[in-house]
């Protein structure tokens, strides 16, 4: 015969599950933290890494770029693949790869090795925000889910104004690595963390992943931010950024289509 729980046991379990989600909230908003300010920390340090690597600085822009369009590529398929394979597992690997990027970043020899460990980091970030805020909606019952959607905004708002100050005491007064091997410790916490207090879900019927539509979505995303990246570029000549934007507007067309 089933027992009924007091009224004591239940009121027990309800402050139990209020912390677990501000918690995993918490943990989220730290990898968030190292997410954001990593994109806003390079920015005062592009002139001395344009010197190290023996190229302009405004060559150094193409690193944000292939950051960016690496980003807007894969964020498609973060969801699926939380789906796929545990949100907490794919939330782990996005801190792995972006903490493991943040070391090549900062032992980058050249600006091609740069670039590349750029993608590997935009990788990373790609699938670390969506994945984040999946994992803070599971663990969050309705009456916890302002309060935890509140705790990973903060990062958003604090991140970008630290950074470039940041980013140039660390440039002045170390060197323009340290601007990545800082995200190291802070990848590494969150790593602990996550194994630790963030409950593993179980992984989920789900369709298979619709190639065509990724494909679509993914190269329109790209062509579209990179014809928008090179308006800063007008040198460059404006019927290519042109054409870019506007074949970007057009795949983006047939990917809504065939959605």
């Amino acid at each position: 015969m089933t027992s009924i729980p007091d009224n004591e046991a239940v009121s027990q379990l309800v402050p139990t599950a209020a912390r677990q989600a501000r918690r995993v909230a918490l943990i989220v908003a730290v990898a968030f933290f190292m997410q954001l300010l990593d994109s806003t920390i390079i920015s005062t340090s592009l002139p001395q890494m344009g010197q190290s690597f023996g190229v302009p600085a405004v060559a150094m822009s193409i690193g944000i770029t292939a950051y960016m369009l690496t980003m807007a590529v894969f964020v498609p398929l973060s969801a699926w693949l939380a789906d796929r394979f545990g949100a907490r597992n794919i939330f782990l690997v996005a801190i792995g790869l972006f903490t493991l990027a943040s070391i090549a970043c900062g032992y980058s020899q050249s600006l091609t090795q740069f670039v590349a460990a750029r993608i590997v980091q935009g990788l990373g970030s790609a699938l670390m925000t969506p994945v984040g805020r999946i994992l803070v909606l599971r663990n969050a019952a309705k009456s916890e889910l302002l309060a935890a959607t509140a705790l990973i905004t903060w990062p958003a708002l604090f991140a970008p104004v630290i950074g470039p100050m940041l980013g140039g005491f660390i440039t002045t007064y170390l060197s323009w690595h340290w601007n990545f091997f800082i995200n190291v410790p802070l990848g590494l916490a969150g790593l602990l963390l996550v194994a630790r207090f963030v409950p593993g879900d179980r992984e989920s019927e789900t369709r298979p992943l619709d190639w065509p539509g990724f494909f679509l979505t993914a190269l329109g995303l790209a062509a579209m931010l990179y014809g928008l990246e090179r308006l800063a570029h007008p040198e460059d000549g404006m019927l290519p950024t042109v054409g870019l934007v506007a074949a970007g507007v057009a795949v983006g067309w047939f990917a809504v289509r065939h959605l």
